[in-house]
């Protein structure tokens, strides 16, 4: 059987922060499922916001050349992906959304140079989302929520789960919430083994 392949990318600026917690154990899940998962620190990378110069234009290729490049055909090349995140003013955070808007150059060689018709778009790969924020409001996870299915979306990614959990602020309070890290196992565990299945089942059809 092939080996499912993932991309865990940490979104957050903290290194050990709780969301950094949250996917280390999704990762562990994952990979104890049999998933070659490769983890990427977005504050780690050399990334330029998107300048909209729409040098994308010709090919759908983004003409600012930094580790976006490297990331990107990682992220293609994968049957899955977990973005980690936490709550930024309502939405993910600025190294989270600057590789989002990265991805701009993918939406126009979908819509504006291959003019891809929504019904023909192969969205068999998946994505999981986890995101902690502070407070406890209703609408906390609303907007960034709406930011992140549609950059799955130019994915062609299913936002397959989102994990989100309120009133963790501080570093270290989610190990007070040892159910919250072991629901966080368990996804990324089942995550793998949905994604393993449906490579085996494209095997057998071919």
């Amino acid at each position: 059987m092939q080996t499912p392949k993932i991309i865990a990318l940490y979104g957050s600026p903290r290194r050990k922060g709780n969301t950094a917690a949250l996917l280390k154990k999704a990762v562990e899940g994952a990979r104890d499922a049999g998933a070659d998962v490769e983890e990427i620190v977005l504050r780690d990378l050399k990334l330029s916001p998107c300048l909209e110069i729409y040098g994308c234009l010709k090919a759908g290729d983004c003409a600012i050349k930094d580790d976006f490049q490297k990331v990107r055909d990682r992220i293609l090349d994968a049957q899955g992906l977990i973005l980690a995140s936490p709550v930024f003013f309502y939405t993910v955070s600025s190294h989270s959304k600057i590789l989002m808007d990265r991805f701009q150059s993918l939406w126009v060689k979908k819509y504006w140079i291959d003019k891809t018709p929504s019904e023909k778009q192969n969205r068999s790969r998946k994505g999981v989302f986890i995101s902690v924020g502070a407070t406890k409001g209703k609408k906390l996870f609303d907007g960034m929520l709406l930011t992140v299915k549609y950059f799955f979306d130019v994915l062609d990614m299913e936002l397959w789960q989102s994990l989100l959990y309120r009133q963790l602020d501080f570093q270290d309070d989610v190990l007070k919430h040892p159910e919250y890290l072991q629901e966080a196992y368990d996804t990324g565990n089942q995550f793998a083994r949905i994604i393993a299945g449906q490579i085996q089942n494209s095997n057998e059809q071919v």
